[in-house]
C-alpha cells in the first residue's frame, strides 16, 4: 500500500462516508466494507481494506487509521479521542468539515497564485515573440533604407538571436526549475516557505487564512469534547503562520495566570472585533465551538472575497505593463525608422 498522504478532498469524502453510516446504525466493519465496495479499485480500495483488516483483529479505527500511514496524524489523533469520548460521528462529520474548509482555502490560494502566472506566462510569451519574429523584419527594413541599426534595437535584436539560438536550453532549464519548485511545495519546508512568503507579500490576506484554520480546528476540537486547553495545544501544532503561533503561546500564557479564555483571546488579538465578542458570548453559554464554526465560515468567504478583489486588481495592472513594455519597444523601432522616412522623403 502506498504511504502517500491523501488529499484534503479524499479525507472529506472518507470522514463523510464513515459519518453516515456510523450515524445510521451501521456498524465499523460493515460500514468499511461498503467504502471499499464502493470503491471498487485503485487506492481507495487498498486502503480501506487495510483498514477493514485490522478492525477485524480487533484495533480501534484510530489505530487502523495510524497504521495505514496514509492519514494525517492530526485526523488520527481527533478519531482517538472522538472513540475515546463516544463521539465518533460527531468527530468525522466535524472533521469532514475541517478538511472541506482547507482544501477551499487551499483552492483559493492556488486560483490566486495560478491565475498571475498564467498572465505574466503569457506576457513573456507575447514579448518573446515580437523580439524574435517581429524586430529581424525590422532589421531588414533598416538595411534597405541604407540606415544603421539602433544601438538599443541591435541590443534587443541580439537577445533575441540567443534566445533563439539556445531555446532548447533555455526550455529545459525552465522544465528544471518548474519541477524543483513544485516537489519543494510539495514537502513540508517547501509550504512553510511558501506560507512565510505569503505573509510577507499579502499579509492581511495571511491573517485571514491563518485565523479562519485556527477557528476551523479549534470548533473541531471542541465539538469533540476537548477543553479549551487542550483545544489550543493541538491548534498551535496545526498553525504555519508565526504570528498566530505567537498569539496562541500569548493566550495560553495568560490563561495560565488565571484569565479567562474569552479574554485571553481577545487581548491577544486573536479575534477582535464583534469575532471577539462572539467568543466572549459563546464560552459563557457553552455554545463556544458553534460559534468557532461561525467565525471559520466567516473567514473563508472573507479570504474569497480578498482573493476576487486581487485577481480584479491583477488583470489591468498586467495588461497595463504588457502594453507599456511593447509599447516602448516598437517606439523604439518606429522612432528612428520614422526619422530615417522623413530624411528619404
Amino acid at each position: 500500500m502506498s504511504n502517500k498522504k491523501l488529499s484534503n478532498t479524499e479525507i472529506a469524502a472518507f470522514c463523510e462516508q464513515l459519518a453516515f453510516m456510523v450515524r445510521a446504525g451501521i456498524s465499523l466493519q460493515e460500514s468499511l466494507m461498503i467504502i471499499r465496495e464502493d470503491a471498487k479499485s485503485g487506492k481507495g480500495h487498498d486502503i480501506t481494506q487495510g483498514l477493514l483488516e485490522r478492525v477485524e483483529k480487533g484495533d480501534t479505527l484510530g489505530a487502523a487509521l495510524k497504521e495505514s500511514g496514509v492519514f494525517p496524524d492530526y485526523m488520527v489523533q481527533m478519531v482517538v479521542i472522538g472513540e475515546a469520548s463516544g463521539k465518533l460521528e460527531e468527530v468525522l462529520e466535524s472533521l469532514c468539515q475541517f478538511y472541506e474548509r482547507n482544501e477551499s482555502i487551499s483552492r483559493s490560494i492556488r486560483s490566486a497564485v495560478t491565475y498571475p502566472l498564467v498572465m505574466i506566462v503569457m506576457m513573456i510569451a507575447v514579448i518573446l515573440v515580437i523580439i524574435v519574429q517581429v524586430l529581424p523584419v525590422f532589421e531588414g527594413v533598416f538595411e534597405q533604407l541604407g540606415s544603421e541599426v539602433p544601438a538599443v534595437v541591435q541590443s534587443i535584436i541580439a537577445f533575441g538571436n540567443g534566445v533563439r539560438q539556445y531555446a532548447l536550453v533555455i526550455i529545459v532549464v525552465v522544465a528544471v526549475v518548474v519541477v524543483v519548485l513544485l516537489l519543494a511545495y510539495r514537502s513540508q519546508r517547501g509550504k512553510s516557505a511558501f506560507s512565510s512568503l505569503l505573509e510577507r507579500v499579502f499579509k492581511k490576506l495571511a491573517g485571514s487564512i491563518s485565523s479562519g484554520r485556527f477557528a476551523s480546528a479549534m470548533a473541531l476540537m471542541l465539538s469533540a469534547g476537548m477543553d479549551v486547553n487542550q483545544a489550543l495545544d493541538m491548534s498551535y501544532d496545526l498553525m504555519d503562520n508565526a504570528e498566530t503561533r505567537r498569539r496562541i503561546e500569548r493566550t495560553k500564557g495568560m490563561m495560565a495566570e488565571g484569565k479567562p479564555f474569552a479574554e485571553a483571546i481577545v487581548d491577544t488579538g486573536l479575534f477582535t472585533g464583534v469575532y471577539g465578542r462572539m467568543i466572549t458570548v459563546g464560552f459563557k453559554t457553552g455554545t463556544l465551538d458553534s460559534v468557532m464554526q461561525r467565525i471559520a465560515q466567516h473567514y473563508e468567504d472573507d479570504i474569497e472575497r480578498r482573493i476576487g478583489s486581487i485577481i480584479s486588481a491583477l488583470e489591468p495592472t498586467l495588461v497595463a505593463v504588457l502594453s507599456v513594455i511593447v509599447g516602448l519597444i516598437l517606439l523604439a523601432v518606429m522612432l528612428p525608422l520614422m526619422g530615417v522616412m522623413s530624411a528619404i522623403g
